[in-house]
């Protein structure tokens, strides 16, 4: 039995200045995790802590071990949060300072001669900061489908909040010319963590300034506990559907992510373009994001999905056939294209989410926004670790190990993994997309429905 609430026609306070300061969270959180699967667990952890790399890789999953039950915990938490301040808006004041300092110390040197004790330290450090990205980012996230109630407001949200990511991608490929600058070595990029722990913590305070929470889904009522909330997701059959979509692509963007340093510097042996490779990189995916906004428009997102995988996909593989001895200019002319697809793959999961959590408020009569997004966050966090680890533990296998040289085997599998690897999984969320049964037909009549 539902209880009827008002529906906005239209979300008159979603103008652009709101929507480009509410998208600096996901720029910070993003900062973090773009950090982590590029910067980190590949080259940090191995060339400059001196962790083996099946170490360095298992890293980040002890991180997703805790992630599991903290982040659709959070979620729940702040379904069910009653303070007058909101449900999900103080948290981000809780929370930005423990992140900030978590993340200055994940890049410290401990000072700890044995591989296993730096191990220790690394992992619990990295857990801390996944707990304390947690706390912000689900109930930022979850923010999203109760700030823009309709099918395209959605994705327009979405595709602010998508820019801001890139732009945190930005933000982390500039931690190795800034530890450099800094003195370079363990010393510098124990300044650039504390330089950086600062700047990730102060945008949220003008993210809670900016962001608000409708007076009637304060009151909606909120039955069971975590667990319950878990039975109900995973008997959601479009909620299945829309994360195995989600996960397929994200671990092909953080498989991508995880394998470019590597790529770059041992297969064209080009270390020194990577910063600016991947800056030419993530401008294609930005300038792509409003044409992708563009097509979303009267057409269903689960088909804009499709596209970009497919255009991914196409571009993705011709990274195998690049040859260290082309020149420079080609290259940066080429990697652009594969960010034309990569722009929407996860840009249309999160803006599909929003209408699942309004099909089971029509079923249950209860908003569970917190629930949803904790679930889709921690799904974000393990593509990543999963894409590390899987990385990390064949190069290890081959011969990777601290040192500008590797073996030929090595190079070549860099080579093949940069551009099979993603393809595999976006082909698998490509067959996931096909028959997705929410789309805008459906969605308009779930609108109709609940606004009786």
């Amino acid at each position: 039995m539902t209880t009827a609430r008002p529906r906005a026609v239209r979300d008159p306070d979603l103008g652009p200045v709101r929507k480009a300061i509410f998208a600096l969270g996901d720029l910070s959180t993003n900062t973090a995790l773009a950090a982590f699967s590029l910067i980190f667990a590949s080259y940090f952890l191995v060339q400059i802590a001196g962790l083996r790399p099946l170490l360095a890789g298992l890293v980040p999953l002890v991180g997703r071990v805790i992630d599991a039950v903290t982040d659709p915990l959070m979620g729940r938490i702040s379904d069910r949060t009653r303070w007058r301040w909101g449900r999900r808006r103080p948290w981000m004041l809780l929370g930005a300072a423990p992140y900030g300092i978590a993340f200055a110390l994940v890049w410290a040197d401990p000072g700890i001669a044995s591989e296993w004790g730096r191990f220790a330290y690394y992992a619990v450090v990295y857990c801390l900061v996944t707990v304390s990205t947690t706390v912000l980012s689900v109930p930022y996230l979850a923010l999203i489908p109760e700030m823009a109630l309709q099918y395209d407001a959605r994705t327009s949200l979405n595709t602010y909040r998508a820019v801001g990511a890139n732009l945190g991608i930005f933000a982390a490929l500039a931690i190795r010319p800034v530890a450099e600058a800094l003195g370079g070595g363990k010393a510098g990029f124990a300044a650039a963590g504390i330089v950086y722990g600062v700047a990730l913590a102060l945008p949220w305070l003008a993210v809670h300034r900016v962001t608000f929470e409708r007076p009637e889904f304060q009151t909606r009522p909120v039955d069971g506990g975590v667990l319950d909330g878990f039975r109900v997701a995973f008997r959601q059959r479009t909620f299945m559907r829309l994360t195995g979509m989600y996960i397929m692509g994200r671990i092909a963007m953080d498989l991508a992510s995880a394998l470019l340093i590597l790529y770059v510097s041992f297969w064209l042996g080009r270390s020194g373009e990577f910063e600016p490779l991947m800056a030419v990189f993530l401008l294609s995916v930005i300038a792509a994001l409003p044409l992708w906004l563009a097509a979303a428009r009267g057409r269903d997102k689960a088909d804009v999905f499709v596209a970009a995988s497919l255009c991914w996909i196409l571009f993705g593989l011709g990274l195998v056939f690049v040859q260290p001895t082309w020149p420079s200019w080609t290259v940066f002319c080429y990697v652009p294209l594969v960010g034309l697809g990569f722009a929407a793959v996860d840009l249309m999961p999160w803006a599909m989410l929003g209408e699942v959590i309004d099909e089971d408020e029509l079923e249950s009569g209860e908003r569970r926004e917190g629930l949803y997004n904790g679930m889709f966050t921690f799904l974000r966090k393990l593509g990543g670790a999963t894409a590390v680890f899987l990385v990390l533990g064949i190069l290890d296998l081959l011969g990777y190990r601290k040192g500008a040289e590797q073996t030929e085997t090595t190079r070549q599998a860099i080579r093949w993994m940069t551009g099979v690897g993603p393809a595999a999984f976006l082909a698998m969320g490509v067959m996931l997309a096909r028959g997705y049964p929410l789309m805008r037909a459906r969605h308009r009549d779930i609108v109709r429905r609940l606004g009786r």
